[in-house]
């Protein structure tokens, strides 16, 4: 039995071997066969220029006449310059496909951006419209014609009635010099009048002595603009020292508008740049003024700075306190390239546009921009003006041909192997 098995093992290797030499052969035939029908090696179409010859299976190596491919078992194959890629920088896509991909172009043009800033902000006193009321001797309040802070005041209206009690003595004696015929009187009576002037009042109160030829011991204190009563220190019956501050009054002939401006628009808000104000208390008015001063500090939180401005405020329509929108005149902006804006793309690492060279053929080149404003962006290198840039679509032709990829198109070819 087991010398039967034996036999049949040795009958089946037999029969493998006798298998594998007749595979071996016939695909060394085939090779052969193969590679006699190729001997030849390619020829070039008649009457098409040729580049130079490659192994598709290895495009990066070229070589300048025909022949065998020394990576593969093949003739090297021609590549023609009409079908060869551009020489020129970019990526070559079918018009039929630019017009299916909505592809829109526009012009670079040389212009000046009319860049101007609209802020919100709040009508305030104007701080250099204050004037302040104050006692020029000691004294009793008599009587106060204005009790209230805010209320309205008009120029030359009496604020307070004062009782001063040391003028009455001198004026007796400036009085009684004055009457007197006596050698030397006449002298003393203007040393007295000197006197007077020296206890602080003022030239007209003293004429109103001369006039009245009796001592006159109040005073009434009026008011110096028209305004509102901003601060009121003083009450009835109160004793007052020289230089109390009584009244201080806030003119109302022209208010400040505080506008907060965003610190990335600082640049474009200086002193003295027209600003139209709005306020919804006057639907459709407009209110001209200007950039009085921009503050030097920013607001760490909100990451704006005050610009303060003057506004005329004929009567008194204005009111502090008021919310107020303000649009700044856009100042006189520097000439530079201009492109829609969306024609720009921020990768991250830098910007670029899509440049058309013609025919079909686009390419991305990096620019540096400036300020945006109405839709366009400005270019301040990179590009020309009267250069066509890809303003709708440029998405899309960078989906069918990504810019890394164009690129590596763009830099120089290596120079041609030789065989």
């Amino acid at each position: 039995m087991s010398n039967r098995l034996v036999l049949l093992a040795a009958g089946a290797l037999a029969v493998a071997a006798v298998g594998a030499g007749a595979g071996s052969w016939w695909a060394h035939h085939s090779m052969s066969a193969a590679a006699g029908a190729g001997t030849a090696p390619a020829s070039a179409d008649a009457g098409r220029k040729v580049l130079y010859w490659h192994d598709p299976m290895y495009p990066q190596q070229r070589f300048d006449k025909p022949g065998k491919s020394p990576f593969m078992d093949m003739d090297l194959v021609p590549v023609y310059a009409d079908d060869a890629p551009a020489a020129a920088p970019g990526v070559k896509i079918d018009p039929a496909l630019v017009q299916n991909l909505g592809v829109r172009t526009a012009v670079a043009e040389k212009g000046r951006l009319a860049r101007s800033v609209d802020a919100v902000g709040t009508v305030a006193f104007d701080e250099r419209a204050v004037e302040i009321v104050q006692s020029r001797t000691a004294g009793y309040v008599e009587r106060l014609f204005v009790r209230a802070p805010l209320d309205p005041v008009r120029k030359g209206e009496p604020l307070a009635r004062l009782f001063v009690p040391e003028w009455a003595g001198a004026q007796q004696e400036y009085l009684a010099l004055k009457a007197s015929a006596a050698p030397g009187a006449a002298e003393l009576a203007a040393a007295a009048r000197n006197r007077l002037l020296l206890l602080n009042m003022t030239e007209e109160q003293v004429r109103a002595v001369d006039r009245a030829g009796k001592p006159v011991t109040q005073v009434t204190l009026a008011a110096p603009v028209d305004g509102v009563v901003g601060e009121l220190g003083v009450r009835e019956g109160m004793n007052v020292t020289p230089g109390a501050t009584l009244f201080r009054l806030n003119g109302l002939a022209t208010v400040w508008v505080n506008v907060d401006v965003p610190e990335a628009l600082a640049g474009a808000v200086r002193p003295g740049a027209a600003v139209t104000v709005t306020v919804p208390a006057y639907p459709g008015e407009k209110f001209a003024g200007r950039v009085a001063a921009v503050l030097p500090e920013v607001n760490a939180a909100t990451r704006t700075l005050k610009a303060r401005v003057e506004l005329r405020n004929p009567g008194g329509r204005l009111k502090p306190g008021m919310f107020a929108t303000v649009s700044v005149a856009p100042a006189q902006a520097r000439e530079a390239v201009l492109v829609p804006s969306e024609a720009v793309i921020a990768t991250g690492e830098r910007t670029v546009v899509i440049v058309d060279r013609g025919e079909g053929r686009f390419e991305p080149v990096a620019v540096k921009t400036g300020a945006e404003e109405g839709g366009r962006t400005e270019i301040l290198e990179g590009l020309e003006a009267g250069t066509r840039v890809v303003a709708s679509g440029q998405f899309l032709i960078d989906s069918e041909a990504s810019l890394r990829g164009v690129e590596r198109r763009m830099a120089p070819a290596g120079k041609d192997g030789a065989s």
